[in-house]
């Protein structure tokens, strides 16, 4: 068997793996059958919520998942949101004895999200975050999206259906 360099892989990354930071949030299914999502109801709050970003990682250099993009499918309920943003952090583990750093990562929304206004409206979302610099995932390496969603009034409901990690493979 040869060696792998395919520049067109994705990764699903399921709602119930993402992590409510802030928020009160439940598991619920998803208002399409068959689907899952977590769900913020408790409207008029601001949420944090960690999304990892599962991928494999070498300790070779050049090998393993190079992080190019990641996609965010969210649905907005009843009430525009005040706002929803993102940070993509690359998270570097420390040596026995010493902490991880984490540093977050230059990126761009696509053009239907690159406007505040475009991400709070009342509709469903894919939300793609495009790394400025992508990156390789080397062993040491892991990745963390932190989305913030600060809900508006007394009827807003957010769902966070998925993410999907898009990347290089190379082996």
């Amino acid at each position: 068997m040869g060696d792998i360099h395919d520049t067109a892989f994705s990764q699903y990354i399921p709602p119930t793996l993402f992590h409510p930071v802030t928020g009160t949030w439940s598991d619920a299914a998803g208002a399409v059958a068959g689907t899952i999502c977590i769900v913020q109801d408790d409207a008029n709050q601001t949420a944090t919520v960690n999304i990892p970003i599962f991928l494999p990682s070498n300790a070779s250099a050049l090998k393993g998942a190079y992080l190019k993009s990641i996609e965010i499918d969210y649905t907005v309920v009843n009430a525009a949101m005040t706002a929803v943003t993102a940070v993509v952090n690359k998270v570097t583990r420390g040596a026995d004895g010493a902490v991880a750093t984490v540093a977050a990562q230059t990126f761009s929304y696509d053009t239907g999200h690159d406007a505040a206004a475009e991400r709070i409206d009342v509709d469903e979302h894919r939300m793609t975050l495009t790394i400025t610099t992508p990156f390789w995932l080397d062993n040491d390496v892991y990745c963390l999206v932190q989305l913030t969603i600060d809900q508006a009034g007394d009827t807003g409901i957010t769902h966070l259906l998925a993410a999907v990690a898009n990347f290089t493979l190379r082996l």
